[in-house]
């Protein structure tokens, strides 16, 4: 490939967004296993333990690659890539952290460093599958991607639990490489390029809307069987029963739509008449770090983590529920977000659940789904969506 061929810069992009997008259980490993340590050796873990992770990546990579050459070994990759594109849907196993102490400069060096050998076969694959051969492509990418993982780690993953979409579209990536790698195996490549070379835009193509289709339909049927769990429905009909406004369960995440449900809850309040017997209970949920991140950080690492992003988006609507003079009853949990806040409202007795949207259009909502449909799907008592 020449530095003009448009088909070398969208390899390289394909590169660097399958590296960022599969990164993610590897940046908060990085993060949270320096996280215990003064801030100056938080740096020296951070930069020893990546930097020796960046060589390591790119020599499995670089093998991986040459693998690739032999037949049948593209088709058994892009089924792997299928899997894991799939999988990269689904909601996070929610379990609790039982890796070892990370209490020295050194033990966290060699958590980074196991993690990223543990966790990188779905990124060695993928992103030896997007170079097509081209080790000098393939070094490039990895130089640029890697290091914004590592050192853009709790941003990225901000972005991604903020904007699950970055998550679908990385799957759907996944799906059009693994497609792409099936059709170029040694063994089917001569009889596609002579009789079906439809197929090198058709492949592709296909794979990614089955991944996108397949994981959205088994994410879907993994919640509605946790909410079921959750919360029997006996115990959901008897809360959401209640003639009189009691109990709201107030969901925040920080956000500007949090914010502005959480004055609309004030404004509501002041229109009872008797707004003092009103109880608010106000919820922050986290998303589950994935099982991967627990065999490496301690779960006490886990939960302070999952509690100092709670507080963060607990203090904007505490401050504002404070200032109006509403007393509150605060709650962090972690889970899958709709079914976990229909589970805690049933469990305090609530009326109403009052949350924000973040102003989704229709085609976002439908490739990613939203908390405010997933809690309507898993309540059984009123939603009220403040946009």
């Amino acid at each position: 490939m020449t530095l003009s061929n448009p088909e070398l810069w969208i390899a390289l992009v394909q590169i660097i967004g399958v590296n960022i997008v599969l990164s993610g259980d590897n940046a908060v490993v990085i993060a949270l296993a320096a996280r215990g340590l003064p801030a100056e050796q938080q740096k020296k873990a951070i930069a020893w333990g990546s930097g020796a992770a960046v060589v390591m990546r790119i020599g499995l990579t670089v093998v991986a690659v040459e693998l690739l050459r032999l037949p049948y070994l593209k088709l058994v990759g892009a089924a792997l890539l299928l899997w894991i594109a799939v999988q990269l849907l689904l909601p996070e196993d929610e379990q609790e952290g039982h890796g070892g102490g990370v209490g020295s400069l050194a033990a966290a060096i060699k958590t980074i460093l196991l993690a990223d050998l543990v966790m990188s076969l779905d990124n060695v694959i993928a992103v030896a599958a997007a170079a097509k051969g081209h080790t000098g492509l393939l070094i490039v990418g990895l130089a640029i991607s890697i290091p914004l993982v590592v050192f853009a780690s709790t941003l990225l993953l901000k972005l991604m639990q903020r904007y699950p979409v970055i998550i679908t579209l990385g799957a759907g990536l996944l799906g059009w490489v693994a497609g792409d790698m099936m059709i170029t195996d040694p063994v089917d490549k001569p009889w596609i390029d002579a009789e079906a070379a439809f197929l090198h835009w058709g492949a592709p193509a296909f794979f990614a809307v089955a991944v996108v289709l397949t994981g959205k339909w088994l994410a879907a049927r993994r919640m509605a069987q946790r909410a079921s769990a959750a919360a029997p429905a006996g115990v959901r009909a008897a809360a959401g029963a209640s003639a009189h406004l009691q109990r709201v369960l107030l969901a925040v995440d920080g956000s500007d739509g949090a914010a502005r449900a959480v004055n609309h809850l004030i404004a509501l309040r002041r229109d009872l008449r008797q707004p003092d017997a009103l109880a608010v209970h106000l919820l922050n949920v986290q998303r589950p770090l994935s099982g991967d991140v627990s065999r490496f950080v301690p779960g006490k690492t886990v939960d302070d983590y999952h509690r100092e992003q709670s507080e963060k988006a607990l203090v904007p609507a505490r401050a504002l529920l404070d200032a109006a003079g509403v007393p509150h009853t605060d709650h962090r949990r972690s889970g899958d977000l709709g079914p976990t806040i229909a589970a805690v409202a049933a469990a305090e007795g609530c009326d109403l659940i009052v949350m924000g949207t973040r102003g989704q259009g229709a085609t976002a909502s439908a490739l990613v789904g939203s908390v405010a449909q997933s809690t309507l799907e898993s309540a059984g008592m009123p939603v009220m969506l403040v946009k």
